[in-house]
C-alpha cells in the first residue's frame, strides 16, 4: 500500500516504523490514563479484551509513548451507569487521569458524558451510543470503534442487496446498543424495499431465548445485536429452537473472540463489524499473533479497537511534543489523526470525532478444524451517518425501542 505522509498522517505497521521520524521527547510527567472496564456479567468478556488490547500495545512500547511514561489505572465500572459514573469520578478526582480510556457499554457512555465534558477529560471509547457523536457532541469524545449503528447500516443494505431477504424479525438485548443496532439496520433494509415485521427485547442477562424464538414465524431471515457473551447461548438456542432461515448479525455477535467457544452450530452465521481478524494487512497479522503469544487467546473488535486506542494516544503525542496540558488542543490533534493503515484498514475521524472507517460482512466458516470468520464483502469508508444527508439524519430521533416504529 503506497501513501503519502502528512503532518497529520501517520503510516501503522513494518513499512511505517522505516519512515517515520525518531523523535526525541523531552521526559516529563508520567501520563496518566484510566480505563473503565466492565469485569463482572455477560459484558465481562469485552471488559477483559478492552484491557487486554490496550495493555499489550502499552508493552511493545514498554510503557513509554512518544517520550512520556504511561501510567494505566484499571476501575471496574460492574457493568451499570451509577458505577460508571462512579467510577469515572474516582479516576478523574482521585487518581488524577489525564485521558480516559472506555467505558464499554451505551447505557456507561451515556451515564459519563456530561462528567467528562465538564471536566475536559479526553475520552477514548469503545462504546457505542450514538448521540455523543450526533445530536448531543462531546468536543472531549474520541470513538475509534464505530457508533451502536454504524455497521448495522452496511448489515441492512447487504441483507437486501445481496441475500435478498425481504421480510425479517429483529432481536437483541433490551438496553441502548440493542437499540440502535435494530434500528440502523431497520432504516437501511426498509429502505431499500425490505420490511422488519417484528422486534423482540430479551433482557441482557436472559438464560433462555426459547420464548423469544417462539415469537419468530413467517419471515425469510432474523437480524440480531446480540453481544457480550450471550451470543454462544443465544445460535445454540436458535439452532436447537429448528429455526431455518437465516440469522445475522453485528459485530458483537460473532466477534472472533468468541469463535472457540461455538459450536458447528455457528457455521453460516454472517455478521458485519469493522474489523476481522482475516484482513490481510501486515499489521494486523502482527496484532493477532502477538495478541494470541501474549495472552493465548483470539483478538476481537474491543482488544483491537483498545490497542489502536493506543496508536492514537501516541500519535497525538508526537505531535504536540509529548505535552497534553492543553486538553482541548490534545482532543483537537486526535480528531485531526488520518491512518492510512491499521490492523482494521484505514481510518480517521469526522467532525464529532467518530469513526470513519471500513465494515466488512463476514461469514464463519470450518477451516482446519477451527471456526474462523472470512470476509466476503466490504463497505468502504463507512461514516456513522451512512449514505444519508447528516442534517436530514440528525433531524430523526435517535434509534429507540419504538423507532423506527413498525410499519405492518
Amino acid at each position: 500500500m503506497k501513501a503519502k505522509l502528512g503532518r497529520r498522517e501517520f503510516l501503522i505497521g513494518s513499512a511505517a516504523a522505516s519512515v517515520l521520524p525518531r523523535v526525541s521527547f523531552a521526559q516529563g510527567a508520567p501520563l496518566r490514563v484510566g480505563m473503565l472496564m466492565i469485569g463482572t456479567g455477560p459484558l465481562a468478556e469485552g471488559g477483559k479484551q478492552m484491557q487486554q488490547g490496550l495493555t499489550l500495545y502499552l508493552k511493545e512500547r514498554n510503557y513509554t509513548l512518544a517520550g512520556r511514561k504511561i501510567e494505566l489505572t484499571v476501575a471496574d465500572t460492574g457493568g451499570n451507569p451509577a458505577g460508571a459514573k462512579n467510577k469515572a469520578q474516582e479516576l478523574v478526582e482521585r487518581d488524577k487521569v489525564d485521558i480516559i480510556c472506555g467505558p464499554f457499554a451505551a447505557f456507561e457512555m451515556l451515564a459519563i458524558t456530561d462528567y467528562v465534558q465538564d471536566h475536559k477529560i479526553p475520552t477514548l471509547a469503545l462504546a457505542g451510543a450514538d448521540d455523543v457523536t450526533q445530536r448531543r457532541p462531546n468536543p472531549y469524545f474520541l470513538r475509534s470503534s464505530a457508533t451502536s449503528s454504524q455497521a448495522m447500516h452496511p448489515l441492512g443494505d447487504y441483507a437486501r442487496k445481496e441475500m435478498k431477504l425481504s421480510r425479517v424479525a429483529a432481536l437483541s438485548e433490551d438496553f441502548a446498543f440493542g437499540y440502535e443496532n435494530i434500528g440502523g439496520f431497520q432504516q437501511v433494509f426498509e429502505d431499500e424495499g425490505g420490511r422488519v415485521v417484528k422486534k423482540l427485547w430479551p433482557p441482557l442477562v436472559t438464560g433462555d431465548y426459547t420464548p423469544f424464538l417462539a415469537q419468530i414465524s413467517d419471515v425469510d431471515g432474523v437480524a440480531t445485536g446480540i453481544t457480550g457473551s450471550n451470543p454462544i447461548k443465544f445460535v445454540k438456542q436458535y439452532k436447537d429452537a429448528g429455526i431455518k432461515v437465516p440469522l445475522i448479525g453485528g459485530e458483537g455477535t460473532a466477534d472472533d473472540s468468541l469463535l472457540p467457544r461455538f459450536g458447528d452450530e455457528a457455521i453460516g452465521l454472517i455478521t458485519a463489524c469493522p474489523y476481522s481478524s482475516d484482513l490481510p494487512y501486515e499489521s494486523n497479522r502482527r496484532f493477532v499473533a502477538a495478541f494470541e503469544k501474549e495472552y493465548d487467546t483470539v483478538a476481537g473488535f474491543t482488544a483491537l479497537t483498545f490497542y489502536i486506542n493506543g496508536q492514537i494516544i501516541e500519535a497525538a503525542l508526537k505531535e504536540t511534543g509529548g505535552k497534553t496540558d492543553d486538553k482541548e488542543e490534545f482532543i483537537k490533534v486526535m480528531r485531526a489523526l488520518k491512518f492510512t493503515e491499521t490492523p482494521r484498514g484505514p481510518m480517521h475521524f469526522d467532525h464529532f470525532g467518530n469513526v470513519v472507517g471500513n465494515v466488512y460482512i463476514r461469514r464463519i466458516e470450518k477451516k482446519g478444524g477451527k471456526l474462523v470468520n472470512t470476509t466476503i464483502k466490504t463497505y468502504e469508508n463507512v461514516s456513522q451517518f451512512w449514505t444519508y444527508d447528516e442534517k436530514k439524519y440528525l433531524a430523526q430521533p435517535v434509534y429507540t425501542r419504538d423507532y423506527p416504529p413498525l410499519k405492518s
